[in-house]
């Protein structure tokens, strides 16, 4: 009998550790000046809304996708939980010509009910949590937006991991001089990807450990519906190739419901 792959973390608080030291080095540079730009300009098609519109970007990480929205003339906030990513964030606006906003912040909690015209979530940012608080998030999103408002989310889903994972993988990311190792496994009970990571970087080594759910389309469609939102259209690459059994990601672009 094949063994149920071992869970390496707790799925609670990980994410309030995750980010610093080697790691949040790695994140800062894993994304070049060309993927922000392709991202962006996705962003913009995808969201179809005015210059001055107001985006939320949550969670904003490093803020590399709110500022760029923000120098094509959108009026972004950009919220993450992470006070070293919002220091960096911070240091990079252009005072007084970028319309922009830092709030660091939990992404379930936004005080800012029917404010925002559009929404974007991106680099698999979604499923932190458990399905309450996943559910949660999305809630809190849809109470941001103002009716008829998109939400663009990017994130794996079973259909498009689980076909390229084996039971447990070592994979490595090499991002300038700074080495990192993720050892990850699916838990089929929890739906869950659980990884392990080392981070090297010369004599410097650091161990961290990320959980994230993974949900099927139906289910996340499902969510999405119960949170508020409809009318979802399903693309499987920035390309504008359509979602189908096969395709590597999803960017679901879907719309704040009328009450």
């Amino acid at each position: 009998m094949a063994q149920r792959p071992r869970p390496v973390t707790s799925h609670t608080g990980w994410w309030q550790d995750f980010f610093s030291g080697l790691a949040l080095d790695f994140v800062r540079h894993s994304r070049d000046a060309e993927d922000t730009l392709a991202e962006a300009d996705f962003i913009q098609e995808a969201l179809g809304l005015p210059l001055e519109a107001r985006l939320l970007d949550v969670p904003c990480g490093g803020g590399r996708l709110t500022l760029e929205m923000a120098s094509r003339g959108y009026r972004v906030t950009g919220v993450d939980l992470s006070r070293s990513l919002m220091e960096d964030a911070k240091s990079q606006i252009d005072v007084g010509r970028s319309p922009v906003t830092f709030e660091q912040r939990d992404m379930r909690d936004l005080p800012w009910p029917s404010e925002f015209e559009g929404a974007f979530c991106f680099w698999s940012s979604f499923g932190y949590f458990d399905d309450a608080g996943n559910l949660d998030f999305l809630k809190a999103v849809a109470d941001s937006l103002k009716p008829g408002a998109p939400f663009l989310l990017d994130t794996p889903l079973i259909e498009t991991r689980l076909p390229e994972m084996e039971s447990q993988e070592r994979i490595w990311w090499p991002v300038g001089d700074l080495l990192a190792l993720e050892e990850r496994g699916f838990d089929h009970v929890t739906s869950r990807v659980e990884s392990e990571w080392t981070f090297i970087q010369g004599n410097q080594i650091e161990k961290k450990s990320l959980s994230l759910r993974l949900y099927t389309y139906r289910e996340l469609c499902a969510m999405l519906e119960e949170a508020g939102f409809g009318n979802h259209q399903a693309y499987g690459s920035l390309d504008w190739e359509p979602f189908v059994l096969g395709s590597t990601w999803l960017y679901l672009v879907t719309t704040k419901l009328e009450a």
